[in-house]
């Protein structure tokens, strides 16, 4: 029923860019270390940035794991599922990277998201994934459900922060600048965008 891809492109990409809800997963290499799966949306948060690579906007969270895996081991699957439609689930596994604020290539990779204002998110990173394995499979016991639009509180939550009280707040959090499992996660304080 799977099949295996070489590129993310046609009919994959259209599915995948159609959908308003990703999940990623990550973990660390210890093998009693806390495996993350994090649901990921807002509108125009994601992008293909070629054939092979895709990116999205890592905003304020209440942690960092994803990022902390991501700075240890790279290991990254991203899996898209079609709630409406034909049945349809999508995995990305590949190498990913946190793009921080102070990066060089931030400012490139940020004008790559013309569909969303960041501001008032408080932005923290732009994740980078290179995909090594496409699958997609059936996806025929995901359930029909709707689409009924973006959640606005996030925005109004994190939109009453500046770069030093967002750097303030997540220093207070006790998983941001470190992982569950201790292991360097957002450098702290944010750089200015």
């Amino acid at each position: 029923m799977g099949k295996t891809y070489e590129r993310i492109d046609g009919r994959l990409r259209t599915f995948i860019e159609a959908q308003p809800l990703f999940f990623t997963a990550s973990a660390p290499l210890s093998g009693d270390g806390t495996v993350n799966l994090s649901p990921k949306g807002l509108k125009g948060s994601f992008v293909i940035l070629d054939e092979l690579t895709v990116a999205y906007l890592d905003f304020a969270g209440s942690n960092a794991e994803t990022i902390a895996h991501l700075r240890e081991n790279g290991r990254i699957t991203l899996m898209w599922c079609a709630f409406q439609g034909p049945p349809n689930i999508v995995r990305v596994h590949g190498r990913g990277e946190p793009v921080f604020r102070d990066d060089p290539r931030f400012p490139d990779l940020l004008a790559r998201f013309p569909d969303i204002d960041p501001t008032p998110h408080g932005l923290r990173a732009v994740i980078v994934v290179r995909a090594e394995h496409i699958r997609d499979s059936c996806g025929f016991a995901v359930p029909h459900m709707s689409y009924d639009g973006d959640r606005d509180v996030h925005a109004r939550r994190f939109a009453r922060e500046d770069d030093a009280s967002l750097s303030a707040y997540f220093t207070k959090k006790e998983h941001i600048a470190t992982s569950l499992d201790g292991l360097p996660g957002l450098p702290l304080p944010l750089r200015p965008i």
